[in-house]
């Protein structure tokens, strides 16, 4: 007996291959087993040319109008942590992954699972953080829906924000436009969210105290689009995973190879220590108020200008460029002069850091 149209049984649904029959942290990484996870079983399943292009929001026209989408969902421990708490960064967070389409935000919904037993101060004091926020980014929170679960079932709250934005402009801005010859420039230093979260929650204390950078940053791209107009082929803002992961995607995405210089990168004296402390790499550490940018060499020195006048691009520089060799492949140039590869992370350094 032939199917009902529309359905499926399980042999013939599409399957991850990850190597695991259950679903690790490392698949909530933003690395290699999530690439797995997505594009071979989510991707697959809801297959579509908006999909399937995989970027951090969806871009399509409605009615005239070309809209960019987004949806994330916010499961941070702890909940209130140095320079922000899940309200400001699930508000940012979404705002940003809209604008590295080159879009406008305009309109966010807010969903909420609450755990049976959170205080209504704190969680007063979150959606207040999310006020702020959404009004210093100039955007509206429209809808909502609020649940609330068994104690010990939600560990005190979990966030989903989705948005839409309106793009005004006729670029490309994609993980697959990379061009030979792009300059690659960061916004500023890396690490600081991931390290102020793993500080939090480890009580760790340093003689400089180590921040989240959770920071809307819709008003920096309109000064880099303004700047660098269709010479902008590609932004991220890099997150699960860090600049590495982000790197690695663009470079997969769009068939080009990537190259980094290290003493190009900025990381806060505070935040290396601890990552040295700790053993980890700052560029696998998420970010959340930092955006990488691919432009055409022509652009670039206008772009860095934009950015370095603007209060979340004041240390911005060129670390990076687009080449033709090594397709697929990001290498970083050394403190020492050699050379290694800057893989995608495979395992969860740092779980529940957004």
């Amino acid at each position: 007996m032939k199917d009902k149209p529309g359905t499926n049984d399980f042999a013939s649904c599409p399957r991850p291959i990850t190597g695991h029959d259950t679903i690790q942290l490392s698949h909530g990484s933003g690395g290699k087993l999530t690439n797995q996870l997505v594009s071979r079983l989510f991707v697959e399943a809801f297959d579509n040319p908006i999909l399937n292009r995989q970027d951090d929001q969806a871009v399509f026209e409605l009615a005239g109008s070309k809209l960019a989408f987004s949806t994330d969902s916010y499961v941070v421990d702890p909940i209130f942590f140095p320079g922000g708490d899940i309200g400001d960064l699930a508000v940012n967070g979404t705002i940003n992954d809209i604008a590295m389409s080159g879009a406008r935000p305009v309109y966010l919904s807010a969903g909420f699972i609450i755990e049976e037993g959170l205080s209504i101060d704190e969680l007063t004091r979150v959606v207040l953080s999310m006020q702020r926020a959404a009004e210093e980014a100039q955007v509206k929170i429209v809808t909502g829906d609020t649940k609330v679960v068994n104690r010990g079932k939600g560990d005190k709250l979990f966030i989903n924000t989705s948005g839409v934005g309106i793009i005004e402009h006729d670029y490309n801005i994609a993980a697959d436009n990379l061009q030979p010859g792009d300059r690659l420039i960061l916004s500023g230093t890396i690490a600081d969210h991931g390290m102020a979260i793993l500080s939090k929650r480890e009580g760790l204390a340093f003689d400089s105290p180590i921040e989240s950078d959770t920071a809307a940053l819709n008003s920096l791209v309109a000064e880099i689009l303004n700047a660098g107009g269709a010479g902008v082929h590609a932004m991220r803002d890099p997150t699960r995973g860090g600049v590495a992961a982000s790197l690695n995607e663009w470079a997969e995405s769009s068939s080009v190879g990537i190259k980094i210089t290290q003493e190009r990168i900025a990381v806060r004296p505070a935040v290396a220590g601890a990552c040295e402390l700790l053993g980890l790499d700052p560029l696998y550490v998420a970010n959340e108020g930092k955006l990488i940018v691919s432009v055409a060499k022509e652009v670039a020195e206008n772009v860095l200008a934009a950015m370095k006048a603007h209060a979340h691009g004041e240390d911005a520089a060129v670390f990076g460029e687009v080449v033709t060799d090594k397709s697929g492949m990001v290498s970083m140039r050394t403190l020492i002069g050699g050379w290694r590869i800057v893989d995608m992370p495979v395992g969860e350094q740092l779980p529940r850091i957004c």
